[in-house]
């Protein structure tokens, strides 16, 4: 038997892991493991490594991917070069299958997001056997009650929230930090508790300038003159829409976000003339080693997708539902992302202590 792995769209803390685990869980059955390179254009290229016991040595704490990822090489939508040095964009989901009997692999287990699931379904529908693994430092997979990456991710953003509020403290100013969060702001709701924000601006719940500096007033009147502000970067800006960095062609998602914070912080700075810094915490969420909590979660993924490839199955997605690892259809998993619900008891708990959510 022979089982390929592969990583797509961001990278994250705890990948490695499930690598670890499900090659460690395919050798003690004898499976042969091919690992391919950089998402689904390994598959397209056959460019992939074999995976032995000294390819997954000392993986467990390491961040990102031994086997490269990226988020722009779909194969229902491949960026082929012409003759003349064009770029077109053509569906080569046929090549992929091709090699994929080619190389013959029994089952492919595909790690990642939302893009990377939605083209392992479309890729199921056309009779390829892959099992996938969530993947999202976003924590917004509904079908998961979490991903791993995400507890690395706020543990993360939590410490520069530590690190920002003795700096604002000493300079009596406003401090915002962006963290990442496109549609769902759980990052921002989780670090923003844990590292004690005053305010925490989320995609999910709409905010006004006047409530924010009220709140900035009022802890001023108290004799705390300073302010920390969390804001998700997805949070739409005080017309509605979101902030948009750049646009890249050929992505699954080609909208880069990227500066509501200095949005918020200018606004903050026009209106009340106190000093605000922002500052954008970016891919440090991405990167480092996975907290222990990952680690383990990313272990109980990696073994649960090995065990379910070894008796055959396909068209499933591995989960965590309570404590319990379990799988659920392809279709299901990628069928919406977890918002942050307004009546969460994350936001009741926020608030009764005293967090504003700019509303």
């Amino acid at each position: 038997m022979r089982v390929g792995i592969l990583t797509g769209g961001g990278d994250c803390p705890g990948l490695n892991a499930v690598i670890r685990a499900a090659a460690k869980t395919l050798f003690a059955n004898g499976v042969d493991v091919l690992g391919f390179r950089d998402g689904y254009r390994g598959i397209i290229y056959q460019d992939y490594i074999p995976i032995d016991k000294r390819a997954i040595s000392g993986l467990l704490h390491r961040g990102g991917t031994i086997l490269g990822t990226n988020n722009r090489d779909n194969p229902f939508n491949f960026p082929v070069k012409t003759e003349s040095g064009e770029t077109q964009y053509r569906d080569v989901s046929d090549q992929l299958l091709e090699n994929f009997h080619k190389l013959k692999l029994d089952t492919l287990i595909a790690i990642g997001g939302d893009g990377t699931l939605s083209i392992a379904r479309e890729l199921v529908d056309k009779g390829a056997k892959i099992i996938g693994v969530p993947k999202t430092i976003d924590n917004d997979l509904a079908a998961t009650d979490q991903t791993f990456g995400f507890d690395t991710a706020v543990a993360t953003a939590t410490s520069a929230l530590d690190k920002l509020h003795t700096t604002a403290e000493s300079h009596h100013r406003v401090m915002v930090l962006e963290v990442m969060g496109r549609y769902a702001g759980w990052i921002a709701l989780w670090s923003g508790i844990a590292g004690g924000a005053d305010v925490i601006l989320i995609p999910e719940i709409p905010w006004s300038l006047d409530s924010i500096i009220k709140k900035i007033q009022q802890r001023r009147e108290e004799g705390k003159m300073f302010s920390v502000i969390v804001v998700a970067e997805g949070t739409p800006g005080p017309d509605g829409e979101r902030v948009v960095r750049k646009r890249i062609k050929g992505s699954g998602d080609p909208l880069r976000l990227g500066g509501i914070g200095q949005v918020v912080g200018d606004l903050i700075e026009q209106a009340t003339g106190i000093e605000t810094r922002v500052t954008v915490l970016g891919h440090i969420q991405r990167g480092g080693s996975p907290s222990p909590l990952d680690r383990i979660l990313a272990t109980r993924f990696g073994v649960a997708a090995a065990e379910l490839a070894i008796s055959g199955q396909s068209g499933l997605m591995v989960a965590l539902k309570g404590n319990k690892i379990t799988a659920v259809p392809l279709h299901e998993a990628t069928k919406k992302i977890s918002l942050v619900p307004q009546d969460h008891q994350l936001v009741q708990a926020a608030r009764s202590i005293g967090i504003s959510f700019g509303d």
